[in-house]
């Protein structure tokens, strides 16, 4: 069963039944609460909800107790349908796709309509349609414009799912302890310090850095103020970065150091931080499905992506409840192995350490030089070290490498290529196109057409595997928010990691879950495969303590 939802102000909405097909199949019904409609027609017939936008409508329904099984975004699904179609670039939201379909100018997208979305009421903006088109109307509308490729129905699926969980594990948030949060601050900066000046740890530093400078003041915060001071110093520096100051012999250095170490926790995760985005115990992000090109998830504002290890001290479950951990071992390889069909690499990913089993296989037990080879493959390093281990891989391994490599001479070409499910890479822009279009007046192609094919051919190489990955944790996504016991809640994912807060009496029910959704999400993508996609899922009462 197919239901159209338009949220409207003050709590009220309309809701349309839909055929298969995306037809209406009977009157648009008004609700003076959308919440309380949307809880009875999930209770007698879980539909699958058809919204603009899950970003924009599920989560007041969350914040009214009401949770539903599935639905089809219009928004994410016509970002996967244009790609498919070489239109990456052009506009994806309603009014876009409706314009579309009317034969009418495509408006630009306008963007999310709020970073924070008031979780009590539907309030939602105005939304004006080209034609003058009826919101639900456009729903029905857009949804059968959107049949039109039946080959990417698990992606559209997967991706609909991953909106469900990313408004999920906003709404939940990330258990997060403040007085934690502070007391490690207070440890690696010192006392919060007045607006507008430096923590106390960190004016040590900077006044020891301008002592070995001998007094003169500098800025470390500026990489120009820092190769000048060397400069004076006699000391020539391409640049300020961490790894060209490790090399450099001068009492500045270790100071300089540990104030770029100290001062990048003060800025993204400091006291401002802190302010902004924890309340109540609980880190709320905004989740950016799809946000890179690749298909892995963003965050808008917050960095929720990047959670220093260090401040994963802070994420600790609520009392009587524990985090379950858990994450795809050395994902990316395996998704090669699976893609390629390599028999032998297959063989090699049987083992719950592929590195190591690889390593055994064909760099003498070098379980470093292994990892090298295979990174050096799905990302195309070639300096250094990685060539000639690359050599060895493609010896040992035709099938994988070769993929790897159709998927870059694409890229060098110009041409998309896709994932499992059927992502595809965006098309290089027209600047890229007119630099490699072909020979100079000399009849020789430049150094700098060379490189920038070689570049996007790095790219592709690399997108087909990446974003396979990312179409595999969508299964995954999608099959675990269904599994989970009805107390536990999806409350952070990184790229190939959940995080599942939980009482303590479902940890074991939660990390079976995970290892179902696993192989359902392997099944899915690959059908009967010998690779093995483990799940090492633990439960710990602090994040940290994961890994």
């Amino acid at each position: 069963m197919l239901v159209a939802l338009v949220p409207e102000a003050d709590g009220a909405g309309r809701w349309q039944k839909l055929h298969d097909d995306g037809t209406p199949a009977g009157p648009a019904m008004a609700a003076s609460s959308l919440a309380s409609a949307v809880a009875s027609l999930e209770r007698a017939h879980r539909p699958r909800w058809v919204w603009a936008d899950t970003a924009e409508v599920y989560p007041a329904l969350l914040a009214a107790d009401v949770r539903v099984d599935r639905c089809w975004d219009l928004h994410l699904t016509e970002t996967l349908l244009l790609g498919a179609e070489g239109r990456h670039r052009e506009p994806k939201e309603l009014p876009a796709a409706v314009a579309r379909e009317l034969k009418l100018p495509a408006p630009a997208d306008l963007g999310p309509r709020k970073h924070h979305v008031e979780l009590t009421l539907f309030e939602p903006e105005a939304v004006r349609l080209p034609g003058d088109t009826d919101e639900l109307a456009a729903l029905s509308l857009v949804y059968r414009a959107q049949q039109r490729n039946p080959g990417l129905g698990l992606l559209i699926a997967a991706e609909s799912a991953s909106a469900l969980v990313a408004a999920e594990m906003t709404f939940h948030g990330l258990p997060w302890r403040e007085d934690v949060h502070n007391r490690i601050l207070e440890e690696v900066l010192g006392p919060r310090p007045a607006p507008g000046t430096r923590p106390k740890l960190l004016q040590d530093l900077v006044d020891r850095i301008q002592e070995a400078f001998g007094g003169r003041e500098i800025n470390p915060d500026a990489p120009a103020s820092i190769v000048r001071a060397f400069a004076r110093a006699g000391i020539e520096v391409p640049s300020a970065r961490r790894w060209v100051l490790k090399n450099v012999d001068h009492p500045a250095v270790e100071p300089l150091l540990d104030y770029k170490e100290r001062a990048r926790l003060w800025v993204a995760h400091g006291w401002t931080w802190l302010d902004a985005w924890v309340r109540d115990g609980r880190f709320r992000p905004d989740y950016v499905v799809g946000g890179v090109v690749s298909g892995r998830w963003a965050s808008r504002g917050g960095a929720a992506l990047q959670i220093p290890r260090l401040m994963r001290q802070a994420v600790i479950a609520d009392d009587g409840w524990c985090l379950v951990a858990a994450d795809a071992s050395q994902l990316e390889p395996r998704i090669l192995a699976a893609l390629s069909g390599d028999q032998r690499l297959i063989e090699v990913c049987t083992d719950d350490d592929l590195y190591s089993a690889l390593a055994d296989d064909s760099f003498k037990g070098e379980r470093p030089r292994a990892k090298i080879a295979m990174l050096s493959a799905m990302y195309g390093g070639t300096s250094g070290e990685a060539g000639p281990l690359l050599a060895v891989l493609r010896k040992r391994f035709p099938v994988a490498v070769g993929y790897v490599e159709a998927a870059a001479q694409a890229g060098e070409q110009g041409r998309m290529v896709r994932t499992r499910l059927g992502r595809t890479s965006p098309t290089p822009s027209a600047a890229w196109q007119e630099l490699t279009g072909g020979a100079d007046d000399s009849g020789e192609v430049s150094s700098s057409s060379r490189q920038a094919a070689r570049n996007w051919g790095r790219f592709t190489r690399n997108f087909v595997v990446q974003g396979s990955a990312a179409d595999w944790t969508a299964a995954l996504l999608g099959v675990l928010r269904t599994k989970l016991p009805a107390e536990a809640h999806l409350v952070f994912f990184q790229h190939d990691e959940v995080l599942v807060h939980c009482p303590l009496a479902d940890a074991d029910a939660v990390i079976e879950a995970i290892a179902v959704a696993g192989r359902e999400a392997t099944r899915l993508l690959f059908g009967e495969t010998a690779v093995r996609f483990p799940m090492n899922a633990v439960p710990v009462k602090c994040y940290a303590d994961a890994k």
